[in-house]
């Protein structure tokens, strides 16, 4: 079975790199240091200290494990300027005409997705459906709660 890919730009590459780097050294030396800590105080089967330091440890190798095998199953895009069409790593502006509000996302691969700073996976579907389209194109959205069109006002 073919392992999965992961679109990834150089800089989400980086950024996931060091990520790992500090998970693995920094924030796992940490952890062992409170578990350490919380046994000091004695019993363990109604130490909370240390049931809760155990379930970080337990989130932080969980994480560590995940980010390791996107690492090595990296794709890495190289750097398009191209501004013609919407890609991977694309600024797109859109409007939708029934919010009447405009907005602009970030396409990034999956891992470098985030919500908060508007950067939007090409696998979700206002990014995939963005994907290869250009300005002044109407594109349609299959969402969840339903269909709805962006225009796309800019690429950059």
């Amino acid at each position: 079975m073919a392992e999965q890919q992961f679109i990834m730009t150089q800089k989400g590459y980086d950024e996931a790199v060091e990520r790992l780097k500090y998970l693995q050294t920094v924030k796992r030396q940490e952890i062992v240091e409170r578990i350490a800590e919380a046994r000091s105080h004695g019993d363990l089967s109604e130490n909370a200290e240390y049931d809760a330091a155990r379930n970080e440890q337990a989130a932080n190798e969980g994480e560590i494990v995940d980010l390791d095998y996107k690492i090595k199953n990296a794709v890495i895009l190289e750097a398009n300027s191209d501004t013609s069409f919407v890609h991977i790593g694309s600024k797109v502006t859109v409007y939708d005409e029934d919010l009447d509000e405009e907005e602009t996302y970030e396409i990034t691969g999956t891992t470098e997705a985030n919500a908060m700073e508007n950067k939007i996976s090409n696998d979700s579907p206002v990014g995939s459906a963005l994907l290869k389209h250009k300005v002044g194109d109407v594109v349609k959205i299959n969402a969840p709660d339903g269909e709805y069109k962006l225009i796309i006002k800019n690429i950059s």
